[in-house]
């Protein structure tokens, strides 16, 4: 694992057989409120929508509605649960309570909050107001589900009456982890009970944690072997983070002190590079097509220049076996979560299908992210579902084209031309001009100047009215303006 830290931005690596395969960023004024712990100060009651706005010091006032609320103020921590929902019954202006962020504000609207108040561990979320013990429903077996509940009552830390859930993370984790994870929980809970009695009101409780403490959190597990953090502040926090709550992980910590980048030293920059580019190339000669949508992420593979094999069916095999694990990878890499389809190239064989599923699902066991594969069909797609964690590299590295506004296409000059075209006759019917100006870029007033000056001609003679042209360097390719004059 690599940690590469900046004062404006923090990146880490996850390094396997030399190649990267997972990419984290974080940038401080993009980290967001969601998680954030708040005790707040009722600035308003609004009876009618059943709701509360909160101060939580934020310059928008935080929305609390009544049916998120589980626990009575702060100011009564041994209350739990409310007969009614009326929110004047549970509420006063005035009033202090603690709660966690739901939802980021977005535009003139502040956060959504909640008093359903949980802490995030490793393998466990703490639930203050809780009592029991669950299992993500992500967990389907029922005998893994039955034996996390044994090991969780069994390790609850003496004196702990919080309910704990168990995270799709925990899932195959052994009793020594889960109690480590409530002991560290338990542990944080408590300081953060005694930091809110004494905390004034509109004040930040507690934020998750920055990305290299939360590494070493959620990430780190027996097979790193290394953590190498090219920041000394930023080791000495891993490392007392670790020391504290992990201490196996101390050990794994290294300080990289070399003199090139860490990731320029690990090839993680090209791979990073690579990641936002829509085609991989694979080493056969067939190479593989990502497109992400707001529905769902799609894979096509090509056998492109691959020419081997015996036949067209073992060629496409060995395609299609080649692009399996590099598919596995990139999904990791890149972060594509919700539906996935994958286009592999047809195969006939039941067997061939049977063993491509085989061979892609081995690739995914590696992914923390949580994936279901479903069969091939006989066009060769492969649906799936990937949990997704966080937002991927393309939508945290990039933005839309504003030329194409993120269609990836945009018109050609002629078409923009004939589009002035039109517009210059329905102006013509609307308004009593002497002349028109046209306004447009570089590439159609020179098209409009070359092939098309028979016809801009023609149209300038059937309206009676001269015709100027006019550069405007900042127009984008489809952008222009005809203006009566």
């Amino acid at each position: 694992m690599l940690v590469n830290a900046m004062p404006y931005e923090t990146r880490l690596a996850v390094v396997e057989h030399g190649l990267a395969q997972e990419v984290h960023i974080e940038r401080p004024r993009r980290r967001g409120l969601v998680g954030n712990l708040y005790k707040g100060r009722v600035a308003r009651l609004m009876p009618g929508m059943q709701a509360a706005f909160i101060d939580i010091g934020d310059e928008r006032t935080a929305f609390l509605h009544a049916g998120d609320i589980t626990r009575l103020p702060y100011a009564e921590p041994g209350t739990n649960g409310c007969e009614t929902k009326a929110i004047e019954t549970l509420l006063n202006e005035g009033d202090t309570v603690l709660v966690q962020v739901l939802k980021d504000p977005l535009g003139t609207k502040g956060a959504r909050v909640t008093t359903h108040l949980s802490v995030p561990g490793r393998h466990m979320v703490l639930l203050p107001a809780g009592s029991g013990v669950g299992v993500s429903a992500r967990i389907e077996d029922a005998a893994e589900r039955k034996r996390l509940k044994a090991l969780v009552e069994l390790h609850r830390p003496a004196g702990v009456e919080c309910g704990f859930i168990v995270r799709t993370a925990g899932e195959g984790a052994d009793g020594e982890a889960l109690a480590a994870d409530m002991h560290y929980l338990a542990h944080l809970w408590t300081a953060l009970e005694a930091q809110a009695a004494g905390a004034a009101p509109a004040t930040l409780i507690h934020e998750d944690l920055p990305l290299p403490e939360r590494a070493v959190r959620d990430l780190v597990g027996e097979d790193v072997i290394r953590i190498r953090v090219d920041s000394a502040p930023v080791y000495d926090r891993m490392r007392q983070f670790a020391g504290n709550f992990f201490p196996a992980l101390a050990d794994r910590l290294v300080l990289y002190q070399g003199e090139h980048p860490i990731f320029d030293l690990f090839g993680v920059e090209d791979e990073i590079a690579r990641a936002l580019q829509r085609r991989v190339n694979l080493k056969s000669g067939g190479y593989l097509v990502f497109d992400q949508t707001e529905a769902m992420a799609t894979v096509d593979v090509n056998t492109g220049a691959y020419a081997g094999g015996r036949s067209l069916d073992e060629a496409a095999l060995k395609t299609n076996m080649e692009a399996a694990p590099v598919i596995a990878r990139q999904l990791r890499l890149r972060n594509l979560g919700g539906i996935v389809i994958i286009d592999f190239i047809d195969l006939k064989k039941p067997a061939h299908r049977a063993l491509l599923l085989a061979t892609l699902k081995r690739e995914l066991e590696t992914d923390r992210a949580k994936s279901v594969v479903t069969t091939v069909s006989s066009l060769g797609l492969v649906e799936m579902t990937r949990k997704r964690t966080r937002e991927s590299l393309e939508r945290m590295l990039t933005e839309s084209c504003q030329a194409c506004s993120g269609r990836g296409i945009v018109k050609t000059p002629e078409s923009v031309c004939f589009d002035v075209y039109r517009e210059l006759t329905r102006l013509a019917g609307l308004f009593a001009a002497t002349e028109y100006l046209i306004l447009a870029a570089v590439p159609v007033i020179d098209l409009l100047l070359d092939e098309e000056s028979d016809n801009l001609a023609e149209l300038s003679a059937q309206l009676g009215k001269p015709l100027k042209l006019q550069v405007e360097q900042h127009y984008l390719p489809e952008q222009f303006d005809v203006i009566p004059l």
